[in-house]
This record gives C-alpha cells, structure tokens and sequence, in this order.
C-alpha cells in the first residue's frame, strides 16, 4: 500500500505539499558573523521551520562542514555565502527569496 501525505491526503508519489511549502517561502537571509575566538560561520535565516533539520542536513553535506539547526535558523561553520544563493536554488528554493548579505 503506499505511503499518504498527511497534508493533503494524495500519495506520496503524486504530492506537491514539499515543492509548495518551497515557493510560499518568506525572505530567506544568507550572512557570515564571528562567533567564539573570532571564527566566521554563515547563518541561514527564514526557512520553513518544518524543513529546517532537512536543510540543514543537506547542507553540511553539500558544503562538507559542521553547523546545527535550532531557534529558526541554521548555522555553519565557516564563510559560505558566496555558495549559499546557487545550493538553496538547487535545493528547490526560488532565487527571488534568497538574500545574501555580507559580514555582520
């Protein structure tokens, strides 16, 4: 038997809700901070809180670096934003929504 999405009730295989939740999307914003001992992560902010671990998962693997994902944003190791906006758009993020800012 397939799998149902509990969102809208069709199969898995002919469900949309994860490419919607996508596009209704609110402003993303990419930016690098110093944290502890002046080293640079790259914070990732206004993604779906229900993607969030996903993403965040996908990304530490895309980009080969450590982070976590908690309190709505998602944290890097290192100064990623020169890749971030190319990753998300092919993450499935519309390039519209992505904002990269530089160094706070």
């Amino acid at each position: 038997m397939p799998e149902i999405c509990i969102k809208c009730g069709l199969i898995k295989d002919l469900c949309v809700c994860e490419v919607l939740d996508k596009e209704e999307a609110k402003k993303i914003t990419v930016y690098a901070t110093a944290k502890k001992f002046k080293k640079l992560v790259t914070v990732i902010e206004g993604i779906d809180k229900n993607r969030l671990d996903d993403s965040a998962k996908d990304l530490k693997h895309k980009l080969a670096c450590g982070g976590t994902a908690k309190d709505g944003l998602i944290i890097l190791q290192g100064d990623h934003t020169r890749k971030m906006k190319n990753i998300l758009v092919a993450m499935g993020y519309p390039a519209e929504v992505i904002s990269v800012l530089g160094k706070k």
